[in-house]
């Protein structure tokens, strides 16, 4: 089975056209309508009987097509990293996709959630100090966790201190795996700022997060934006999801 991967679309009211991608093969695949008229097809150079043509407007490939063989990645330091939640203007949006974060084994709050059951609650950390400043100043924040069914240990202690998440004025919420493969959410652990920036998180074999790369190209960043509005469209709040799995 393709990993397929919705890359964009102008339809106006959710139907086609659009592209998707190919993730293993980098194929674009062509959703359209079909082109049936006999004689049209029969003036159509190189077409087997195998074949099937789509009709789709010039600006769909323009505004959502590959526009380069190989995109060399723009890198940027941790420190860099920081300063976009302090200084972005209106939203900031993570889709967190993986079963397990190194970083989160090596805090002291993982392993008092080994023990109780509970995440510990710290609003005194300078990230919660600094998300609290940015939503009291109206600004989103939000994200959207999937979770593996059963969820890994990670998953569950990173469910409990959603509700650190929530205390700071972030919007948490959490998706099951199945469903984020059903909508085509794709893997890919990212953030999103103002609409306008993404943040694509990088990790080693090991889970560690070692670099961040940056895309500004509007087409890639649209599909980001896609992306995260049906995240949370099909995704349930914190509350709402740990209840389900009698988390506290």
């Amino acid at each position: 089975m393709r990993r397929l991967r919705f890359t964009g679309t102008d339809s106006k009211n959710g139907g086609c056209p659009a592209l998707h991608t190919d993730d293993d093969t980098g194929e674009v695949i062509v959703q359209g309508r079909p082109l049936t008229n006999p004689d049209d097809l029969a003036r159509l150079h190189h077409f087997g009987p195998q074949d099937a043509a789509v009709v789709v407007p010039r600006e769909l490939l323009v505004n959502h097509g590959p526009k380069e063989m190989e995109r060399v990645p723009t890198l940027i330091s941790l420190e860099e990293f920081g300063r976009l939640f302090r200084n972005f203007e209106y939203s900031a949006w993570h889709l967190e996709t993986r079963g397990r974060y190194a970083s989160d084994e090596e805090d002291p709050d993982f392993a008092v959630f080994l023990r109780t059951g509970e995440a510990p609650m710290d609003l005194g950390s300078e990230w919660c100090r600094n998300i609290t400043a940015q939503t009291a100043a109206g600004k989103y924040v939000g994200r959207v966790r999937i979770v593996d069914n059963p969820p890994s240990p990670g998953q569950r202690f990173l469910l409990s201190y959603a509700r650190c998440n929530a205390a700071t004025g972030e919007d948490a919420r959490a998706l099951w795996r199945a469903e984020a493969e059903a909508a085509l959410l794709g893997d890919t652990d990212f953030w999103v700022f103002d609409s306008r920036l993404v943040a694509i998180l990088r990790f080693d074999e090991r889970d560690v997060f070692h670099d961040v790369e940056i895309i500004t190209e509007p087409a890639e960043v649209l599909r980001y934006v896609q992306i995260r509005d049906a995240a949370v469209a099909r995704s349930l709040s914190y509350d709402a999801f740990a209840a389900q799995l009698g988390v506290e």
